[in-house]
């Protein structure tokens, strides 16, 4: 879905977070999304290591 949007289309989808949110909540956006990134990014890698582990043990046994 998203590998269709070019830079113009990019472009279009700021000007309207822009117009919607307006130029002072934009970095509270930026922040909520770094936020959110970061905390999924934690858990995937914490996923993937038990799941490492969990198979390690198994091995084990």
């Amino acid at each position: 879905m998203l590998q269709n949007v070019g830079f113009p289309g990019l472009m279009m989808i700021l000007v309207v977070v822009l117009i919607i949110f307006g130029p002072s909540k934009l970095p509270e956006l930026g922040r909520a999304v770094g936020r959110t990134l970061h905390e999924f990014k934690t858990s995937a890698k914490e996923l993937v290591s038990d799941s490492k582990e969990e198979v390690s043990t198994e091995a084990k046994s």
